[in-house]
């Protein structure tokens, strides 16, 4: 038997087991899969043959360490686009490191333009008035995009054609594959979960100012409740016109950005490495974390911090878990999460509006 009938006989071999022989992982359900994702060994030959395969049969793409083989990196083709549910892609630390690298990138930016305010105007006051004016904060809502900059350029090395289309489809940032009713489907799920995420997180925080109210008192609670935080006093600062445009900054910049990097990037390496449970609340502490940040800052004291940390985190933690699931429902597309994100943002900023300025 010639070496190309031999390999046509591998392909046409059904495996006799569910898990590797060698490293014990779990095979993947894919049809006439020959090599172990995780050690690389060439299943087909052990399953004809019940040896451990010589040297010369195995991929060039793979290599020996420490007596076993192992599979190395393969970047992705077109054809692995298609379905990456069952790719590897990057690991959980640079999940996580990424992510971190990609927020301080943004905090590192955002304080620049603020000394740079201070050395233009000569006065921390004057420099101060201007970045709580309404618009200041439209304007930097823009350094958000280093959240997609970041990720968008580290998938790159996974790519065998790295370009802007392939980078956006790894991370689930496309419309490919979607017909216009389809396309359509999409928007009207993201358009009925950002309601759903409104009532979710008032039902959550009304919860958490009641057992927080029996625990600590009422009046403490209601005072940190109550009290308008930076967000709230921006927008009670608002305007019609700024409202307008926070509202559009927030579907646009905002919800895309945040998503592509804890969801498309963050989630998807982490779901990964350690399954889907772990990986959306992973990726839902994580992202309810950095936006509780301001919290750890100054607390005026151990009561009120934990207070505020508890009345801020659930919230965060419930609209995140939330956009974790519909991400994974949505088999890694972006499209209804982003929607979510952005339209639940803007519709949190109108009702604030509404009930402050209004009611």
């Amino acid at each position: 038997m010639n070496e190309k009938e031999n390999s046509s006989e591998l392909s046409r071999s059904k495996l006799k087991w569910d898990f590797c022989p060698i490293c014990g992982t779990k095979i993947p359900q894919i049809e006439n899969i020959q090599y172990c994702i995780k050690c690389g060994v060439d299943l087909q030959y052990i399953n004809i043959h019940m040896r451990m395969p010589p040297r010369k049969s195995q991929s060039s793409k793979q290599l020996y360490s420490y007596g076993a083989p192992r599979l190395l990196k393969k970047r992705l083709n077109q054809d692995d686009l298609l379905n990456l549910k069952d790719k590897q892609l990057w690991g959980a630390g640079a999940s996580i490191g990424i992510t971190a690298a990609a927020f301080s990138a943004m905090e590192i930016i955002s304080l620049g333009v603020v000394f740079i305010f201070i050395f233009l105007s000569g006065s921390i006051e004057e420099a101060s008035n201007a970045v709580a004016n309404p618009y200041f904060i439209i304007f930097s809502s823009f350094i958000e995009l280093v959240l997609f900059i970041v990720p968008l350029l580290y998938v790159g090395k996974h790519l065998e054609r790295p370009n802007i289309s392939n980078r956006l489809i790894i991370l689930g940032f496309t419309t490919k594959g979607y017909n216009k009713i389809q396309l359509l489907k999409e928007i009207l799920l993201g358009l009925g979960f950002a309601v759903v995420g409104v009532l979710l997180v008032l039902f959550v925080s009304f919860v958490m100012e009641v057992l927080l109210s029996a625990i600590f008192g009422v009046s403490i609670v209601s005072e940190l409740g109550g009290s308008p935080g930076e967000v709230d006093a921006l927008i009670l600062s608002s305007d019609i016109l700024s409202l307008v445009f926070l509202v559009i900054i927030m579907i646009v910049i905002i919800g895309t950005s945040e998503e592509v990097l804890f969801r498309g990037f963050l989630q998807k390496g982490l779901i990964r490495n350690l399954g889907k449970t772990w990986g959306i609340i992973l990726t839902a502490l994580i992202f309810s974390s950095i936006h509780l940040i301001g919290v750890f800052l100054l607390p005026e004291s151990l009561t009120v911090f934990v207070i505020s940390l508890l009345l801020n985190f659930f919230p965060y933690f419930a609209i995140s878990l939330l956009l974790g699931l519909l991400y994974y429902w949505r088999k890694e597309n972006l499209i209804a999460v982003m929607i979510t994100h952005g339209v639940y943002n803007a519709l949190t900023i109108i009702l604030v509006f509404l009930v402050f300025n209004i009611f």
